[in-house]
Parts: C-alpha cells; sequence; structure tokens
C-alpha cells in the first residue's frame, strides 16, 4: 500500500474523492490546513492502483490538486483468486461458478497477466444467445 498525502483546494475536494474512490483508496483523515483554502487529505492506496494516479487526478482537478507518494506497508488481499465453489454448501451459497463474479485478486492477476502477454482464463463469447451476425444474406 502507498501513503498518499493530497492536497487540494475546497472547490475541488469532491473530485478528488471521485478519484480516490475509483482507485480503492482508503482515507485516513482530512483536515484543513490553517490560513489557506487547502484540505490536506491522508489516504491509503493500491500499488496495483497507482499507476497514471498523479495524471488522473491533475486532469479531473485542472492541476489544483497535487498529490506526495511514499511506500507504507505491504498487505495481502483476503480474497482467493483460483475460488471454484465445490462443496454443497459453496454451491448452495455461490452458485455452480458460472455465474460468480472474478474477485479482486483474480482481476489483478488477469490485468498483469494482460500487461505480459500471457494468456488469460476468460470467455471470448460472454452471452451466445445475445449475439447476433450484421450481414445481411440476400
Amino acid at each position: 500500500m502507498y501513503f498518499r498525502k493530497l492536497n487540494t483546494p475546497t472547490e475541488y475536494l469532491g473530485l478528488m474523492y471521485d478519484v480516490l474512490t475509483k482507485r480503492r483508496a482508503r482515507v485516513l483523515k482530512e483536515e484543513m490546513q490553517e490560513g489557506s483554502p487547502l484540505f490536506i487529505v491522508h489516504a491509503y492506496v493500491p500499488v496495483a492502483e497507482s499507476f497514471g494516479f498523479a495524471d488522473e487526478l491533475r486532469r479531473w482537478t485542472s492541476g489544483a490538486a497535487s498529490a506526495l507518494l511514499v511506500l507504507s506497508h505491504w498487505e495481502a488481499i483476503p480474497e482467493d483468486p483460483f475460488f471454484v465453489p465445490k462443496t454443497e454448501e459453496e454451491i448452495e451459497e455461490f452458485g455452480d461458478g458460472s455465474s460468480v463474479l472474478p474477485n479482486t485478486a483474480r482481476k489483478l492477476i488477469d490485468a498483469v497477466r494482460r500487461r505480459k502477454g500471457l494468456p488469460v482464463e476468460e470467455k471470448v463469447v460472454q452471452h451466445a444467445t445475445k449475439q447476433r451476425t450484421l450481414a445481411q444474406k440476400v
């Protein structure tokens, strides 16, 4: 996890929170800097979500916000990326496995595999009944 210290004017505080929420950040505290209209926000941002964070923050806030980045600590994701329901209780709770949404750990693994050009276990056809050809036969 990265520790982020963000400075932003009051009018861009909501936009900054939108960027933090989109990046799965955990806000620790916010405080107003005395004598100026700036807010200081302390947050933890996952390392995998930090790529392009500063550019996106500047784009959303028109360059008014700035961020300081420091590696804070490592934190394990509590989900199993290879989970498939096997017991009767799991099948009853989660279904047969075909409709289980990919968890966060699996999404991160797949993103790294795509970035490295490795194969990813995903369906090419998501909903076969909804697909049709666009060509008209004469």
